[in-house]
């Protein structure tokens, strides 16, 4: 579950995207977030994926108030931020190499941890073969 309480986030100098915004979704809810440019879709976003962090309020995910960013989450907004020196396969490799770097708990590799492996099937499931 998914749980934004008395949330309130405002950026230095605006008046605030949310003030005592509350939400809470379930699991196996789907829901889809729309509304003009500006109004703070991508902020939430950050939110909820623990790249930004409120004003005042808190976000939990299952419980667990979102402190830093989420290891086992991602995020693809509509600037993806592709390196664009680097091939397909070497963009796909990147977040891979940064989680084996980090570790899936953000803080150290883990000693099962086979990159490669994932990249060449993130290639292919992604429809990328022929192009990386």
């Amino acid at each position: 579950m998914i749980s934004i309480q008395s949330l309130t986030f405002q950026y230095a100098n605006h008046l605030p995207l949310f003030q005592n915004f509350n939400w809470n979704i379930s699991r196996s809810e789907t829901w889809a977030i729309l509304g003009p440019s500006g109004c703070g879709k991508t902020t939430l976003l950050y939110l909820l994926a623990g790249l930004k962090f409120p004003t005042s309020g808190k976000v939990t995910i299952h419980g667990e108030k979102i402190l830093r960013p989420r290891p086992h989450s991602g995020l693809i907004l509509q600037d993806y931020g592709l390196l664009p020196w680097a091939t397909v396969r070497e963009n796909v490799a990147l977040g891979v190499n940064v989680r084996q770097f980090y570790g899936a708990d953000g803080k150290h590799t883990p000693d099962n941890f086979i990159p490669k492996d994932n990249i060449e099937s993130w290639i292919q499931r992604l429809g990328l073969s022929e192009v990386a």
